[in-house]
């Protein structure tokens, strides 16, 4: 299958969640973990300082998925009904086959496998949904709980990429790990 059959995002599910479409009415919960700066912490972008912030985030997404051009999902749980992260598909490189993974998620939900959970979903809908061979995923060096995340899924690192990132003013190193549709394919047996 290819890319254009999914024009509208599908709605993909957990044990613990659903990854869904945002909208505005996220904004409030957005913002809960967004302003925080432990969350922050390793992201590209800064705390949200207000929830006027959380809404511009939302609106460039919305309009991303208006244009067919975003692979981003909220992170809902299931039990409290409550958006607590963000996860997607980003970077795709079509001719290429194969696009990155990025994440974020409310502190008060780390520690408890949430993302793991939703990176397997948002696997399982790259390698079986779409034509990408290849999905890849970078973090900080000091990022130790979002490479775990990867290893947990079955990405293997690659290396290290030196001074690839410029963000909030400086450079970064950042870890690389990938997976490929043959060893995911493995892995899901």
């Amino acid at each position: 299958m290819t890319l254009s059959l999914y024009p509208d995002l599908p709605t993909l599910e957990s044990d613990r969640l659903i990854l869904r479409k945002m909208s505005l009415e996220d904004a409030p919960d957005l913002f809960e973990y967004a302003s925080d700066p432990e969350v922050a912490k390793y992201t590209t972008w800064h705390p949200h300082q207000s929830l006027e912030d959380s809404h511009i985030f939302l609106n460039s997404i919305l309009k991303k998925y208006q244009n067919h051009e975003c692979f981003d999902w909220g992170i809902v749980h299931k039990a409290d009904i409550k958006l607590i992260g963000t996860c997607g598909l980003v970077n795709w490189v079509l001719p290429h086959y194969h696009a990155e993974i990025g994440y974020a998620l409310s502190q008060r939900y780390w520690g408890q496998g949430y993302m793991t959970e939703a990176v397997q979903a948002l696997l399982a809908f790259g390698f079986q949904k779409t034509d990408l061979n290849r999905i890849q995923g970078r973090c900080k060096l000091a990022n130790r709980p979002s490479a775990r995340v990867m290893e947990k899924v079955g990405m293997k690192f690659e290396g290290i990429l030196r001074q690839q990132m410029f963000i909030k003013g400086s450079f970064h190193d950042m870890n690389l790990y990938a997976l490929v549709r043959k060893d995911w394919e493995n892995l899901s047996k």
